[in-house]
Protein backbone atom coordinates (compact mmCIF):
# COMPACT_ATOMS: atom_id res chain seq x y z
CA UNK A 1 0.00 0.00 0.00
CA UNK A 2 1.27 3.35 -1.13
CA UNK A 3 2.79 5.84 2.04
CA UNK A 4 0.30 8.34 0.70
CA UNK A 5 -3.20 6.05 1.51
CA UNK A 6 -1.36 5.11 4.55
CA UNK A 7 -1.26 8.57 5.74
CA UNK A 8 -4.67 9.57 4.81
CA UNK A 9 -6.40 6.81 6.29
CA UNK A 10 -4.71 7.57 9.65
CA UNK A 11 -5.36 11.15 9.30
CA UNK A 12 -9.17 10.40 8.40
CA UNK A 13 -9.91 8.56 11.40
CA UNK A 14 -9.39 11.39 13.81
CA UNK A 15 -11.76 13.17 15.11
CA UNK A 16 -10.09 16.56 13.87
CA UNK A 17 -10.83 15.33 10.32
CA UNK A 18 -14.42 14.21 10.88
CA UNK A 19 -15.14 17.55 11.93
CA UNK A 20 -13.37 20.02 9.01
CA UNK A 21 -13.51 17.02 6.15
CA UNK A 22 -17.53 17.21 5.96
CA UNK A 23 -17.25 21.21 5.07
CA UNK A 24 -14.30 21.06 3.32
CA UNK A 25 -14.31 18.21 0.89
CA UNK A 26 -17.64 18.06 -0.70
CA UNK A 27 -17.80 21.63 -1.88
CA UNK A 28 -13.80 21.27 -2.97
CA UNK A 29 -15.37 17.91 -4.94
CA UNK A 30 -18.62 19.74 -6.05
CA UNK A 31 -16.99 22.73 -7.36
CA UNK A 32 -13.96 20.89 -9.34
CA UNK A 33 -16.69 18.53 -10.81
CA UNK A 34 -18.84 20.99 -12.41
CA UNK A 35 -15.57 22.56 -13.77
CA UNK A 36 -14.07 19.94 -15.54
CA UNK A 37 -17.50 18.67 -16.84
CA UNK A 38 -17.96 15.61 -14.50
CA UNK A 39 -14.45 14.29 -15.78
CA UNK A 40 -12.59 14.87 -12.34
CA UNK A 41 -13.94 14.44 -8.59
CA UNK A 42 -10.58 15.37 -6.62
CA UNK A 43 -11.24 13.14 -3.41
CA UNK A 44 -11.83 10.41 -5.63
CA UNK A 45 -7.87 10.47 -6.08
CA UNK A 46 -7.92 8.54 -3.01
CA UNK A 47 -11.11 6.58 -2.95
CA UNK A 48 -13.71 5.72 -5.86
CA UNK A 49 -16.51 8.46 -6.28
CA UNK A 50 -19.75 9.31 -7.19
CA UNK A 51 -21.55 12.74 -7.69
CA UNK A 52 -25.62 11.18 -6.27
CA UNK A 53 -28.41 13.16 -7.15
CA UNK A 54 -31.10 12.66 -5.54
CA UNK A 55 -34.53 14.24 -4.23
CA UNK A 56 -34.51 15.39 -0.59
CA UNK A 57 -36.15 13.63 1.67
CA UNK A 58 -37.98 17.06 3.10
CA UNK A 59 -37.99 19.15 0.28
CA UNK A 60 -38.45 17.12 -2.54
CA UNK A 61 -36.10 19.57 -4.03
CA UNK A 62 -32.92 18.07 -6.20
CA UNK A 63 -29.48 17.53 -3.79
CA UNK A 64 -26.39 17.05 -5.23
CA UNK A 65 -23.39 15.48 -2.78
CA UNK A 66 -20.18 14.24 -3.92
CA UNK A 67 -19.49 10.80 -2.63
CA UNK A 68 -16.99 7.91 -1.79
CA UNK A 69 -17.77 4.48 -2.99
CA UNK A 70 -17.05 0.94 -3.49
CA UNK A 71 -17.55 -0.10 -6.88
CA UNK A 72 -18.49 -3.80 -7.20
CA UNK A 73 -16.87 -6.31 -10.17
CA UNK A 74 -21.15 -6.57 -10.86
CA UNK A 75 -21.32 -3.26 -11.78
CA UNK A 76 -23.01 -1.39 -8.90
CA UNK A 77 -21.86 0.85 -6.21
CA UNK A 78 -21.85 0.63 -2.29
CA UNK A 79 -22.35 3.71 -0.74
CA UNK A 80 -21.25 3.67 3.02
CA UNK A 81 -23.25 6.59 5.37
CA UNK A 82 -20.58 6.95 7.90
CA UNK A 83 -20.81 10.61 8.38
CA UNK A 84 -17.07 10.18 8.84
CA UNK A 85 -18.11 8.68 11.92
CA UNK A 86 -20.19 12.05 13.41
CA UNK A 87 -23.42 11.18 15.06
CA UNK A 88 -26.77 11.15 13.35
CA UNK A 89 -26.86 9.73 9.73
CA UNK A 90 -25.90 11.79 6.40
CA UNK A 91 -29.08 13.63 5.08
CA UNK A 92 -28.26 11.82 1.79
CA UNK A 93 -29.44 8.23 3.59
CA UNK A 94 -32.55 9.59 4.21
CA UNK A 95 -33.39 11.14 0.98
CA UNK A 96 -32.12 7.47 -0.84
CA UNK A 97 -34.43 5.48 2.10
CA UNK A 98 -37.53 8.07 0.84
CA UNK A 99 -36.71 8.29 -3.04
CA UNK A 100 -34.60 5.48 -3.68
CA UNK A 101 -34.59 6.27 -7.61
CA UNK A 102 -31.74 8.95 -8.23
CA UNK A 103 -28.67 9.40 -10.30
CA UNK A 104 -24.68 9.21 -10.65
CA UNK A 105 -22.57 10.94 -12.44
CA UNK A 106 -19.81 8.19 -12.05
CA UNK A 107 -16.45 8.98 -14.52
CA UNK A 108 -18.80 11.60 -16.21
CA UNK A 109 -21.35 9.87 -17.23
CA UNK A 110 -24.59 10.42 -15.95
CA UNK A 111 -26.57 6.58 -14.86
CA UNK A 112 -30.14 6.23 -13.69
CA UNK A 113 -29.30 3.97 -10.19
CA UNK A 114 -31.44 2.65 -7.76
CA UNK A 115 -30.41 2.85 -4.08
CA UNK A 116 -31.16 -0.52 -1.61
CA UNK A 117 -30.49 -0.29 1.90
CA UNK A 118 -28.33 -3.01 2.87
CA UNK A 119 -29.69 -5.48 5.83
CA UNK A 120 -28.97 -9.00 7.55
CA UNK A 121 -26.34 -11.29 5.85
CA UNK A 122 -26.02 -8.63 2.70
CA UNK A 123 -25.01 -5.95 4.67
CA UNK A 124 -22.56 -7.90 6.76
CA UNK A 125 -20.88 -9.26 3.14
CA UNK A 126 -20.26 -5.58 2.12
CA UNK A 127 -19.44 -4.32 5.79
CA UNK A 128 -16.86 -6.66 5.44
CA UNK A 129 -15.72 -5.84 1.85
CA UNK A 130 -15.97 -2.10 3.02
CA UNK A 131 -13.69 -2.65 5.96
CA UNK A 132 -10.95 -4.37 3.38
CA UNK A 133 -11.29 -1.39 0.97
CA UNK A 134 -10.84 1.30 3.37
CA UNK A 135 -10.47 0.29 7.07
CA UNK A 136 -11.10 4.08 8.97
CA UNK A 137 -14.55 2.60 8.32
CA UNK A 138 -13.98 0.25 11.63
CA UNK A 139 -12.65 3.69 13.62
CA UNK A 140 -16.03 5.95 11.99
CA UNK A 141 -18.63 2.72 13.50
CA UNK A 142 -16.53 2.32 17.10
CA UNK A 143 -17.05 6.33 17.52
CA UNK A 144 -21.00 6.23 16.96
CA UNK A 145 -24.09 3.95 18.27
CA UNK A 146 -25.81 4.01 15.25
CA UNK A 147 -25.63 1.55 12.86
CA UNK A 148 -23.88 2.99 9.69
CA UNK A 149 -26.32 2.29 6.48
CA UNK A 150 -25.04 1.01 3.53
CA UNK A 151 -26.68 1.52 0.23
CA UNK A 152 -26.04 -0.62 -2.86
CA UNK A 153 -26.62 1.17 -6.23
CA UNK A 154 -27.86 -0.61 -9.11
CA UNK A 155 -28.66 0.63 -12.73
CA UNK A 156 -32.57 0.82 -13.66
Amino acid sequence: MPVGVRLMQKVSSTRAFAKVAPHVIPAMDRAVHRLTRGKVLLSARMLPGLILTARGAKSGQSRVTPLACMPEPAGTWVLIGSNFGRDGHPAWTANLLKYPDVEVSWRGQVIPVRAELLAGEERAAAWRAALGFWPPYATYQARVEREIRLFRLTRR
